[in-house]
């Protein structure tokens, strides 16, 4: 933009009749692909080599220090068309809380030797994520036959 002397670009667009939107428009065009594909290679380079942790706003942020001259909305949007947004890591969360000072029983049920049904039941209890809610699900499993008891239902 040097070659524009001391005139503003609002001033050249209106001594030359055009609107500003219409010279940046036309500036954007001129931008050329070649300079396009340079960026997106870049900023496929930064993503793979942060091994898909960076996020928009690092990325907007190593291509402006390596010369580019984008902002993260661009950002953003290109990094969406070349599906390479970041993987999000989730947090461990522990289930399980074992406390060591306690006694451990025999499973008593290993030992049981089944003769028939309605012997021996087996029952597990877990939670599922959906987009809104928790359900659960309970499974209850008769040992001898391996016939199932199901049953869902949302926490209240």
């Amino acid at each position: 933009m040097s070659l524009q002397g001391s005139l503003s670009i609002e001033r050249m667009c209106r001594l030359a009749g055009v609107s500003r939107a219409g010279f940046y428009r036309q500036l954007e065009r001129s931008y050329g692909v070649e300079q396009d594909m340079k960026l997106r290679s870049e900023m496929q380079r930064i993503g793979l080599q942060h091994r898909r942790r960076y996020g928009y706003r690092r990325i907007t942020a190593e291509l402006q220090q390596r010369g580019f001259h984008v902002n993260g909305k661009r950002v953003l949007r290109l990094l969406r068309e070349d599906n390479l947004l970041s993987l999000r890591q989730r947090k461990f969360v522990v289930t399980t809380q074992s406390q060591p000072g306690l006694e451990i029983y025999l499973n008593l049920a290993r030992r049981m030797k089944l003769t028939g049904i309605d012997q021996l039941w087996v029952a597990d209890i877990t939670y599922i994520r959906l987009r809104m809610e928790f359900v659960y699900l309970a499974v209850m499993l008769d040992s001898y036959s391996a016939k199932p008891s199901v049953g869902l239902w949302t926490a209240a």
